[in-house]
């Protein structure tokens, strides 16, 4: 079963609560989707270090439920 944009959206937010999330579906089928995530909890993190709390948030559900998850993350600009 594939996941939605909302149920990534909510395991994100669960687990990073400070977080902006905007996810894209990029091929209309529920299993490649590209992530934004910015929160300022990520601050001084190294950008390996913030893709990993990403990641964790979502269970271990990559490569299984959800099959590609293009990954951009960094911390609010203002």
């Amino acid at each position: 079963m594939a996941m939605t944009a909302a149920d990534i959206t909510a395991m994100i937010a669960a687990a990073i609560p400070d977080a902006v999330v905007e996810i894209t579906d990029l091929a209309g089928d529920g299993d490649h989707y590209a992530a934004t995530v910015t929160a300022e909890s990520f601050r001084g993190q190294t950008r390996v270090a913030q893709q990993r709390r990403v990641y964790d948030a979502l269970g271990g559900r990559m490569g299984g439920v959800l099959h590609a998850l293009q990954l951009k993350t960094g911390v609010p600009t203002s």
